[in-house]
């Protein structure tokens, strides 16, 4: 079945590229891929497959057996569709034609790789031990994330594990970043806006300072929740926008200032809500404000199973050779993928994309380019994934 594979996936190899290529130029954000959508969508069809469309966008494809066949339950794999609000300037000759708008996390390669693994596994469908469901969801790039969508639409609905990768362009291609628990952060957004009557600079005790309100905030609870939590937790909190004021010796009447809050381990990440709330009204409470806290809670860690990670290495190992697979280092990064891991086990595991001996690029800047041959790897490698799981 390997060999199989290999060959099926070597012979889609030119129209996956071009597939990537087309999904880059045409760019959509998140719960707005009905490009996209369509796109796989006319594909599957043609390879006699019958896509359910999601509510708005999005959709899931069976392949293979049933549990009424086969008593057993499928395997899914996961691809995310959306793109990014960033300027490409990587100067490809398929770079995005939407302004502000590109693939700079990789998704067009994702999507690529699970429609080969896909069309590869219709071909050998009757020689399956188990079903396969291939999961093209939006909105990954937007907390809490579109996993949510697909789980509210039953889009798990028969589902025994599901399996993903990211692309990882510190990685070179023809290798995979593994690791058993969590791989990734969760990932909340914070606000903090302070309020007072405003005044003059000359009289900062006749009012309540919100620009000196802000500063503590800002220093004093990313230091408070280092102590309230478990140091061993990864607990990460970084301001990114602050606002307030417009004259030098005016004090506002408002100010708001602007995060991350990440944890690395996630009953950490559960108790983070109330401590980070506290530490922001303590903070604030001597000095003559009000407070207006926001914790808008993101995903949680992904955290992969001991047996689906397991599998994700013999398959790459089968069809990647024996040094392929790398132990990965946590990521702060936050990934909605870490939802359907609350319903059913699975891992995901990061593609290399890096092209040996060249340029190292980072995911969410503009200038973003892959190794194009990472998209028959991470197809073929889906593939083996679904057989082995099955």
């Amino acid at each position: 079945m390997s060999a199989r594979l290999a060959v099926l996936v070597a012979e889609l190899r030119d129209e996956l590229v071009a597939v990537r290529r087309d999904i880059h130029a045409h760019p959509e954000l998140g719960r707005t891929e009905v490009r996209t959508t369509a796109l796989v969508a006319d594909r599957l069809r043609a390879a006699g497959l019958t896509p359910h469309l999601l509510p708005g966008s999005g959709l899931v494809c069976d392949i293979g057996p049933g549990p009424a066949t086969s008593g057993r339950k499928r395997i899914a794999l996961r691809a995310d569709l959306d793109a990014l609000p960033v300027q490409e300037t990587s100067g490809v000759p398929w770079a995005s034609t939407v302004k502000g708008v590109t693939h700079a996390c990789g998704h067009d390669v994702h999507v690529a790789a699970v429609l080969g693994a896909g069309l590869a596994l219709a071909q050998v469908a009757d020689e399956l031990r188990t079903g396969v469901r291939l999961v093209f969801q939006p909105a990954e790039e937007v907390q809490p994330g579109g996993a949510l969508d697909v789980v509210a639409a039953g889009g798990l609905d028969g589902v025994a594990e599901i399996y993903a990768f990211h692309c990882d362009p510190k990685v070179d291609v023809g290798h995979v970043g593994t690791r058993i628990g969590p791989i990734t952060s969760a990932s909340d957004e914070v606000t903090v806006t302070v309020s007072g009557p405003g005044g003059h600079t000359s009289r900062p005790h006749l009012t309540g300072d919100v620009v000196f309100a802000l500063g503590q905030v800002i220093t004093q609870v990313p230091a408070i929740l280092g102590r309230r939590l478990d140091p061993r937790s990864g607990v990460n909190l970084t301001w990114g926008a602050v606002q307030a004021g417009s004259a030098h010796n005016a004090i506002p009447a408002t100010g708001t200032v602007r995060g991350t809050l990440r944890c690395l381990e996630v009953r950490a990440w559960e108790k983070a809500s109330e401590v980070f709330h506290a530490a922001v009204e303590q903070v604030v409470a001597p000095l003559g404000v009000t407070v207006d806290v926001r914790h808008h809670r993101g995903v949680p860690p992904v955290e992969n199973a001991e047996h689906a990670t397991g599998i994700l290495e013999a398959a790459a190992r089968d069809v990647l050779g024996a040094g392929s697979v790398l132990l990965t280092e946590q990521s702060l990064g936050g990934e909605d993928f870490a939802w359907y891991l609350t319903k059913v086990p699975g891992a995901m595991a990061r593609l290399g994309t890096r092209t040996p001996g060249g340029h190292t690029y980072d995911i969410h800047q503009g200038d973003l380019r892959v190794d194009e041959r990472a998209i028959e790897v991470g197809a073929l490698l889906l593939a083996r994934i679904a057989v082995l799981a099955g």
